[in-house]
């Protein structure tokens, strides 16, 4: 079975470490992951610009990275559900338009190939603290992503997870949403802080960078101590202390 990475642009260029995390998680489950080096952006930043040329271009690097791999593990919701995108990219183009459907069949945010692939719920995790929650809008709402860390999260020993208020109110980032309407962005990225300091947990875990960096950045411009972790971190960090 050849399972590989789809680290995504976040994770790589700026959080290694949800990566080495992810990896380290599976080998201890048996899985050795392949990455194999040609991946690049999944192209959502240019989907949804509205520059589809531009990402088929894109798109057709990422199904060549991965046509040989069994299965494709991504630690971003957001990103694994943009490889959803790829047969409307390519309708008219049989070849491509094959591999676009079994990249999707194939392609797993990394909890759901934990719990649905692997049948894994229980890491052996330790981690004393409270915590709450934040599921992603592309994960939890497209991609269906809700049981999963939930069950993860429920099997750690010592956590308590506390329930973030409005929790599935989007944080305020969505990629060029924050630039290009950067007030709104800004209003709803600040509400989703004080609903967390609402919770009086001392760590906040997500699955997509992305999201995790917009609520993170908020919480250090107003001096709060929340630490602000991606799940496999959380798991990761569990695992190593007990």
């Amino acid at each position: 079975m050849k399972v590989s990475l789809f680290i995504t642009c976040l994770s790589d260029a700026i959080y290694p470490q949800v990566g080495e995390a992810m990896v380290r998680l599976l080998a201890a489950h048996g899985v050795k992951l392949d990455f194999p080096p040609i991946q690049t952006c999944c192209g959502q930043p240019s989907y949804n610009s509205g520059y589809w040329e531009e990402t088929r271009t894109t798109a057709k690097t990422i199904l060549k990275a991965f046509e040989d791999s069994d299965f494709v593990v991504s630690p971003s919701g957001s990103c694994t559900y943009m490889i959803h995108h790829y047969p409307e990219l390519f309708k008219d183009d049989p070849h491509w338009l094959e591999l676009a459907h079994e990249l999707e069949k194939k392609t797993y945010e990394f909890t759901q190939f934990l719990v649905q692939v692997l049948g894994v719920a229980d890491v052996g995790a330790h981690f004393p603290y409270k915590v709450t929650y934040h599921p992603s809008c592309h994960g939890s709402r497209l991609l269906g992503v809700k049981d999963e860390p939930m069950e993860l999260l429920h099997h750690v020993k010592g956590l308590e997870l506390v329930p973030l208020p409005f929790a599935e109110d989007c944080c305020g980032f969505g990629g060029t949403f924050a630039v290009k309407m950067a007030d709104i962005s800004g209003a709803m990225v600040t509400e989703k802080v004080d609903h967390i300091k609402e919770t009086e947990a001392q760590v906040l875990v997500g699955l997509d960078m992305a999201c995790l960096m917009n609520i993170a950045g908020n919480l250090r411009h107003r001096g709060e101590q929340v630490r602000v972790m991606h799940l496999a971190e959380l798991l990761y960090e569990g695992v190593m202390v007990t």
